[in-house]
């Protein structure tokens, strides 16, 4: 009997390790729920231990990474975390299945809302279990966000794989947009592109035609006056910008539209989640974030369909139970 083995060069997406240094930590997040830490993450990390869930990620078990730290490949880490919409992830070191000592604590946000991505490159500190990932979505958009279940997904992520990535935030500070802020563009090579792109998608069933560069350069106004400036509403467009910092991309400035909004509560916070999309560019999945801001009375005051700006903490987490969506 002849047995064939196939070989498969299974690797894990490049890495770039961060020095504590480089660390930025969670005290900035914290502030985003209260102004005294010292005092209020204590209790809340103590309250969450009687309550706390193990999450699976893309490991599929309920159990500390332990395999792996037998092998002498990595430290265990155990990964806590919550069943709320807004909670709190707690790491563990592990020692022989039982926790040793504590290693980090964040707030996180669940998020129903997600693109497929390709996790192109991961920024990670080891020792305090923080990691960043660099994701590409299927249109080629670049998403940096922090990784809500590194501690559990961490050997386990392929590269070249599409992920199913929910996507999540905490606001610092989210406002309505000015809706009348407009810009005149009134360079003419700038204006003959915008009416171009308008005329010939308008000609073609409101469809990019696959040769529109070739299309576009080719175009010719309808007469042979002046074109006129063109007015872009900055008020009413969708945006993201992400952080220019190593180990700090997930710190964002977003414009979008309210798509919903409701109430949560965190340790007896009272809280505004809002539902917003930041990317939606044609005939590409929408870029939609759950956003959790401390209800005051501007996020009252937005309401569904406003148009926001916030500067978000992003977030992602990968769930081996909704890859079949990828």
């Amino acid at each position: 009997m002849t047995i064939n083995y196939q070989y498969k060069n299974i690797q894990s997406p490049v890495k770039i390790t961060l020095t504590e240094e480089q660390t930025a930590g969670h005290a900035d997040h914290w502030h985003i729920l209260t102004n005294d830490i010292s005092n209020d993450v204590p209790q809340w990390l103590q309250a969450m231990i009687e309550h706390a869930a193990i999450p699976k990620g893309l490991n599929g078990s309920e159990e500390a990474d332990s395999s792996f730290a037998n092998s002498g490949k990595a430290n265990s880490y155990l990964l806590l975390s919550e069943n709320n919409t807004c909670h709190i992830n707690q790491v563990l070191a592990m020692s022989a299945g039982k926790p040793q000592n504590f290693v980090n604590a964040y707030p996180c946000v669940n998020s129903p809302y997600g693109l497929s991505c390709r996790i192109e490159r991961i920024i990670a500190n080891d020792n305090s279990q923080d990691a960043v990932l660099r994701l590409c979505s299927e249109d080629g958009s670049i998403i940096y966000a922090f990784d809500q279940l590194y501690t559990t997904n961490r050997y386990h992520y392929r590269q070249g794989t599409n992920y199913f990535v929910n996507f999540s935030a905490w606001a610092y500070e989210i406002s309505k947009s000015d809706e009348s802020e407009v810009i005149l563009v009134e360079d003419p090579e700038a204006i003959r592109y915008h009416r171009a792109f308008n005329d010939i998608v308008a000609n073609n069933d409101g469809q990019v035609p696959v040769n529109m560069q070739e299309l576009i350069r080719d175009w010719q106004p309808d007469s042979d006056q002046p074109l006129a400036p063109v007015e872009i509403n900055l008020g009413n467009m969708c945006a993201y910008l992400f952080g220019e910092t190593l180990g700090q991309e997930d710190e964002a400035w977003c414009q979008g539209q309210v798509l919903g909004k409701q109430e949560a509560t965190f340790n007896g916070l009272e809280l505004t989640l809002f539902d917003v999309v930041i990317l939606r560019e044609h005939e590409a999945t929408p870029f939609v974030v759950r956003m959790a801001a401390m209800s005051n009375d501007t996020t009252k005051a937005i309401a569904v369909h406003d148009y926001v700006q916030a500067n978000i903490w992003l977030q992602a987490a990968i769930h081996g139970d909704n890859q079949q969506d990828a």
